[in-house]
């Protein structure tokens, strides 16, 4: 188990980090490009980039003590500590999405007062680079978040996605801003808003779902209940539950065995399901087992 831990740990801190580096750079490129090209659109473009930072760095924080052995006062681990950190990373993208909105629609009340001026070049060229970075910061961290099965790092994975997506947005605002639809480059603004905004909720709806031990798909328990039934001495599944605890899962399980056998061989049944369990799906944190006697 230590072997594991150490492993989602190492791997997790490893594109947190990347993440991090990345995005400071990419976050000081955009603010520049934005100010000295006169893009509202990449100025907001540039202020979720500084979201991600800081949710590279909750990320690296949350994993770091998800990862701790279970201890005397935690005797069920810390995983749950990454739902945490998935949480205020939801709430970080809803602060800057209603900050960037409320921008976006500032501007479009006062168009005709302040018309802005079409933007430059180099905000043009930011967004593309914005794009590209972002859309291989995704598939970076989404791999590795499917190798070690973390919650935290796909939230931050979905936060790189939204954040090319609001650069295709501002792409779109700022050639249209250039080509003189001014109008064009606040409606990017509140674009890039609803982008941030789904984000956040695809990412705290999963976060709390590992906090209330929401169960497992059907594909997943269906799995389990055939794994179980291969089992020659295991007659009959009466009871199954699973549920999330962070990005582990609990099994509740009930089998039917022979009803003449003696209760040695009966605890040996359960032992072998157990193990098979624990073996097959490694996600799988704990799983208690009760025996009923089948005809």
């Amino acid at each position: 188990m230590k072997n594991k831990n150490d492993t989602f740990e190492r791997t997790a801190s490893r594109v947190s980090i990347v993440s991090m580096i990345t995005n400071i750079v990419l976050t000081a490129f955009k603010l520049l490009a934005g100010i000295l090209g006169h893009s509202q659109a990449m100025v907001s473009d540039a202020l979720h980039s500084l979201t991600d930072v800081a949710g590279s760095l909750i990320v690296l924080i949350g994993v770091r003590v998800s990862g701790k052995q279970a201890d005397e006062e935690h005797p069920y681990g810390h995983e749950r500590i990454e739902c945490v950190a998935s949480i205020i990373l939801a709430g970080l993208l809803v602060a800057a999405g209603i900050t960037i909105g409320s921008s976006g629609i500032s501007t479009i009340l006062h168009l005709d007062t302040e018309a802005p001026a079409a933007p430059g070049i180099i905000a043009l060229a930011a967004a593309i680079v914005s794009i590209v970075v972002k859309e291989s910061l995704f598939w970076y961290t989404w791999k590795n978040a499917k190798n070690i099965n973390s919650g935290a790092l796909r939230a931050e994975a979905w936060h790189h996605r939204s954040d090319a997506l609001s650069s295709v947005g501002a792409l779109i605002g700022i050639a249209g801003a250039r080509a003189g639809l001014v109008i064009l480059e606040p409606v990017a603004s509140l674009v890039i808003c609803l982008f941030i905004f789904k984000a956040a909720y695809d990412i705290f709806k999963e976060a709390i779902d590992k906090m209330v031990d929401h169960r497992c798909s059907d594909v997943f328990e269906d799995s389990i209940r055939a794994s179980v039934l291969n089992d020659r001495n295991v007659r009959s599944v009466d009871l199954l539950r699973t549920r999330e605890f962070g990005r582990k899962v609990y099994v509740d399980l009930e089998i039917g065995v022979d009803g003449s056998a003696s209760l040695q061989d009966a605890h040996q049944v359960a032992e072998e399901v157990h193990d098979m369990i624990e073996k097959e799906f490694p996600q799988v944190k704990h799983v208690m087992i009760h025996v009923n006697p089948a005809e």
